[in-house]
């Protein structure tokens, strides 16, 4: 049996820097992981909370005021100078953003984004139906970067 620490500085040397070169690589999940950590380690700054301010679905409505029966459902969100208004329907969401100028929205779910659509110069976007489960939209457009809250619409 050896001593330990070993009396020989070189022969730890070399042990050590052998178990460092045969540890391996790194599995790629891991690395995908890290570069996904490092990227929002400035979200705060580059990104504003949209958050629900009004929901069709949610019933709350004054009193006198009747909904038709159909299968429109309206929410509007607000982050900062930009407000977020979609109508869901069977068939997908078109929207409006506030304010307009073009840009980018798209939908993500909790696996990623599953639809990215343009959105025009007076601030009008469509998207194709949405899966079941929670969606959050991101917005590019006029200078600002908004994210909605996360939402189910069906």
């Amino acid at each position: 049996m050896e001593p330990w620490p070993p009396v020989d500085d070189d022969r730890l040397k070399a042990e050590l820097g052998a178990a460092l070169w045969d540890a391996g690589g790194v599995p790629e999940e891991y690395v995908t992981a890290a570069r996904a950590a490092f990227a929002w380690r400035t979200v705060d700054a580059e990104l504003t909370l949209a958050e629900l301010v009004f929901d069709s679905a949610s019933g709350a409505e004054p009193a006198g005021l009747t909904r038709s029966a159909g299968s429109v459902r309206t929410l509007s969100f607000r982050g900062g100078p930009v407000v977020v208004e979609i109508e869901v329907t069977d068939a997908g969401i078109v929207g409006q953003l506030s304010p307009a100028g073009g840009g980018r929205v798209s939908a993500r779910t909790t696996s990623g984004t599953y639809e990215e659509a343009p959105v025009n110069e007076v601030g009008l976007f469509s998207l194709g139906a949405p899966p079941p489960g929670p969606i959050q939209l991101r917005a590019d457009a006029g200078g600002h970067t908004v994210v909605t809250d996360w939402v189910c619409l069906r």
